[in-house]
């Protein structure tokens, strides 16, 4: 009988844009309110990508810092993963490009497209691979640049996005640390809710689907919101079960960072105080794909989680998609 290793986090990175939109830098571009946007999502500014850069060179310098931690150089990488909705291209994969980047040059690299869920998605594919000995170093990114891909006439979505990246290394870790358990699931049937119409097999780029601005982010938000605040608390439910944990295991959650309210609806579910729950939506937005594994990077720097501590992930997305993780932290 296989015996599975225990599969953990040992190195996190994570890059922002230098360039900040503030919600008064919004106020210029789309009939909104500082006040408005705070209200609603809790989002203060968001950052975004200069011209000339691209998903890519986000998700490479977010390797670069989380080969670092992990004590790695780029030959020791195994496998790479890119979670994105907003890839460079069509093909290429993004991975394959960030592989070239880095000099990785050992390793296989795909992506993996499931929106705000995307990291979770990616996470849970990852570990797979080290966990039956396949692979020993696998690379994990979270990568968006959603700002190309906004409407700026349309308030209640231009405001919500941000671009950055996020990534950790993944690695066999100590018997008893690392992931405890993983959850992913989809409801396609309500797939409508978050869409990006426009640019596939089913809607080629024409001059119409551009005038009509099909290739930007349409989104039903009352929907949207209704399934997250079902979505993160069920998810995260169900890995607490899955390992056998009680809400008061819980050290730290690291939610996607999408909507101050659905933030505060899910810690209220899981019986979370505010010093439990990161959160940097204020200063970033909603970064899809890039979120939590950014999110993660922050806590892991700021000293917020040490060894042993049980941290969870959660994320929803478009799809409709979400996804959770908990585990046990394995870097002292």
């Amino acid at each position: 009988m296989t015996k599975f290793v225990d599969v953990g986090i040992v190195g996190t990175g994570s890059y922002l844009p230098k360039g900040i939109m503030t919600n008064k830098d919004m106020e210029k571009i789309v009939e909104t309110s500082d006040e408005w946007i705070r209200t609603r999502t809790g989002i203060e500014e968001r950052r975004v990508l200069e011209e000339g850069l691209s998903t890519s060179d986000m998700a490479t310098e977010a390797a670069k810092i989380a080969l670092a931690d992990a004590n790695l150089l780029p030959e020791d990488v195994d496998l790479i993963i890119v979670a994105t909705c907003t890839p460079d291209m069509a093909f290429p994969a993004t991975a394959c490009i960030v592989q070239a980047n880095l000099g990785a040059n050992r390793a296989a690299a795909f992506d993996v497209e499931t929106a705000c869920s995307g990291f979770l998605y990616a996470l849970t594919i990852g570990e797979q691979f080290i966990k039956t000995g396949f692979y020993k170093n696998v690379l994990i990114i979270g990568a968006e640049t959603l700002t190309r891909v906004l409407n700026w006439e349309d308030r209640n979505t231009c405001v919500i996005f941000g671009d950055g990246a996020g990534a950790v290394v993944l690695q066999q870790v100590e018997e008893g640390y690392g992931i405890l358990a993983s959850h992913l699931g989809a409801d396609g049937s309500n797939g409508g809710f978050l869409t990006q119409p426009a640019g596939g097999a089913r809607m080629p780029a024409t001059l119409e689907t551009v005038g009509n601005k099909l290739h930007t982010i349409q989104m039903d938000g009352s929907e949207v919101f209704k399934f997250a605040v079902r979505a993160m608390g069920k998810a995260s439910i169900q890995v607490l079960e899955d390992s056998n944990l009680n809400l008061e295991d819980i050290d730290m959650l690291i939610p996607h960072q999408a909507n101050m309210r659905i933030i505060d609806a899910a810690a209220k579910r899981l019986k979370l105080t505010s010093d439990k729950v990161y959160v940097n939506l204020n200063k970033v937005g909603n970064m899809s794909a890039a979120s939590v594994p950014v999110a993660l990077d922050e806590a892991n720097r700021k000293g917020l989680i040490k060894k042993g501590d049980v941290v969870l992930l959660v994320a929803f997305g478009g799809g409709l998609t979400w996804g959770s993780a908990i585990m046990k932290w394995a870097r002292d």
